[in-house]
């Protein structure tokens, strides 16, 4: 039987990966036995519904704007804001469930709705807020899930990047097209991921800031931050040669690093600790 890891690897190795699924496989850190058929139902059902307020040729800006209308204001999608580090709001089969959902789990949901009725929406990963996009040959729209799917002015995102950077960050005078660009799948994916691991330490919960950092390598394999972070996971749940692993590895792809030293220090304290079978 294949493991998650595996699962979620076959995925993004696909040319065309499929997002949804690989969100599915995500939600499994939380939901282990998780059936994704039921979830992927759920977002044919939604597709199904929103056909009728999309009619074929509608240009794919006021595609979108239609689609998020049904999502965000008919069904009543929304950003949960009373909640917003819950684990389940990361959870796309939570998402579709409970209707709660932070901005990259909703932008999912719209891309993913959006997929099965031939509307190319495309992530957006705008700095400290996940957006989405629509593009044709009259007009580039980029909607705010969280927000219920409002349309984002480019005045607006630019007093968001201020804020963000603050005092003692850059001085932004206009909004980098970068920050506007579509993102691929696979940093879609990575995003939910460091927002989950993000979670799950600040929890306390290593198991499962474990598994989601085993996935986020998945797409990073040679992410030395994250490497340090699974070695000390496996460290605090005892899987010593796993840690050990981890960090020759790391001092492999960073041989002259700063803290090499004391890399080298741990690896051997972890070799002289009981041998474990993980």
């Amino acid at each position: 039987m294949s493991t998650s890891r595996e699962r979620f690897a076959a995925l993004v190795a696909s040319p065309d990966c499929d997002l949804g699924l690989a969100a599915l496989e995500i939600a499994r850190i939380g939901h282990p036995e998780l059936d994704p058929a039921p979830t992927l139902a759920a977002l044919d059902h939604l597709a199904e519904a929103a056909r009728a307020r999309v009619p074929h040729g509608t240009p794919a800006a006021d595609a979108a704007r239609a689609l998020a209308r049904y999502l965000f204001q008919e069904r009543g999608f929304q950003g949960n804001a009373d909640d917003y580090y819950d684990p389940r709001n990361s959870f796309l089969n939570d998402v579709v469930e409970r209707k709660l959902g932070i901005p990259i789990s909703l932008s999912v949901l719209a891309i993913e709705v959006g997929r099965r009725l031939g509307i190319p929406i495309d992530g957006v990963g705008f700095p400290g807020h996940f957006l989405v996009r629509a593009a044709d040959a009259r007009d580039v729209l980029l909607l705010d899930c969280f927000a219920g799917g409002a349309t984002v002015q480019q005045d607006e995102l630019l007093e968001r990047l201020r804020t963000l950077a603050g005092s003692s960050g850059p001085d932004f005078t206009h909004v980098p097209p970068r920050f506007l660009e579509p993102v691929p799948t696979s940093d879609v994916l990575a995003r939910m991921l460091r927002n989950l691991l993000r979670i799950y330490l600040e929890r306390r919960e290593p198991e499962r800031a474990l598994a989601a950092v085993d996935l986020l390598l998945v797409l990073t394999p040679e992410s030395t931050d994250d490497l340090r972070t699974r070695a000390r996971l496996y460290e605090s749940l005892e899987c010593f040669a796993s840690a050990a692993a981890d960090l020759r590895r790391y001092l492999k792809l960073v041989p002259g690093a700063e803290d090499a030293g004391d890399v080298r220090k741990a690896i051997g304290r972890l070799a002289s600790d009981a041998p474990t079978l993980h």
